[in-house]
């Protein structure tokens, strides 16, 4: 059986307890939509807050580090996300990658920690503009997907569960108002989706692979139903209630 499309709203360093009644109005607007698995990642400040919040939608951390404690400040562990009552993390995002330096070798310590702490990753990937204009965009995604993806701790199981996602989320599209071609995302989702069957087997195929790159109500529909787009991580759009269920509503399989 097919999993779910899953919609995920990073609200990146945006956010207040204010901004908790937006969630609450997803949570509601998702009961609706039962044929959809939604999530949120909030700044973690308000993690615990609105995990007390919600019951329809998931919650979770935008980041976490490759151990479980120590001398580390400023950091979360995979362990804490849990304990406060995660359901899943973010790794690897662009903006960690280019803030803060992390290679794939650090991504992909950061996803065996996450899974060995039962918690759902969401593993993202992306190449710059420069590297697509070169023509290397497909070479960089899959160098990617290898090098960042954890092999251990149940990765197969996880991916076959739906526990385990990669978020094919193009540098030049983020935050910009550019969308890739819709041609252009279902080859990246398919070189992705090659390299999954390659290192997972049949769970690989499993997989859902989430489109990110200034997804808006808009261009929800054209991006959600096309091949291989399993659902979308989604950035300002997440926002608010009014700007993000349209994509919810978009990412609803037709009953017929």
């Amino acid at each position: 059986m097919a999993h779910r499309p899953y919609i995920v709203g990073n609200w990146k360093m945006n956010g207040s307890r204010a901004l908790l009644a937006e969630a609450r109005a997803i949570d509601r607007a998702a009961q609706r939509h039962r044929g959809v698995q939604v999530a949120l990642a909030p700044p973690f400040p308000y993690l615990g807050l609105l995990r007390d919040e919600v019951s329809a939608i998931g919650v979770g951390g935008q980041d976490c580090h490759a151990v479980a404690k120590g001398a580390h400040t400023g950091d979360v562990s995979a362990p804490m996300l849990d304990d406060i009552g995660a359901d899943f993390v973010i790794v690897g995002h662009s903006e960690r990658r280019r803030d803060h330096g992390e290679t794939d070798a650090i991504v992909h310590a950061k996803a065996e920690a996450a899974l060995a702490a039962n918690l759902g990753v969401i593993v993202c990937v992306g190449e710059t503009l420069d590297q697509r204009d070169a023509g290397h965009a497909q070479a960089v995604i899959e160098a990617q997907v290898d090098a960042s993806l954890p092999r251990g701790h149940g990765a197969a199981e996880a991916a076959a569960a739906g526990k385990l996602s990669v978020a094919y989320e193009p540098i030049w599209a983020i935050g910009t108002g550019r969308v890739a071609a819709v041609d252009d995302v279902v080859a990246m989702h398919a070189a992705i989706g090659a390299r999954l069957i390659a290192m997972y087997g049949d769970a690989g195929g499993k997989m859902r692979i989430l489109y990110g790159g200034s997804v808006n109500a808009d261009n929800a529909a054209a991006l959600l139903g096309a091949p291989g787009v399993g659902g979308a991580l989604v950035g300002g759009a997440s926002l608010t209630a009014d700007a993000f269920l349209p994509i919810v509503v978009a990412a609803e399989p037709d009953e017929g």
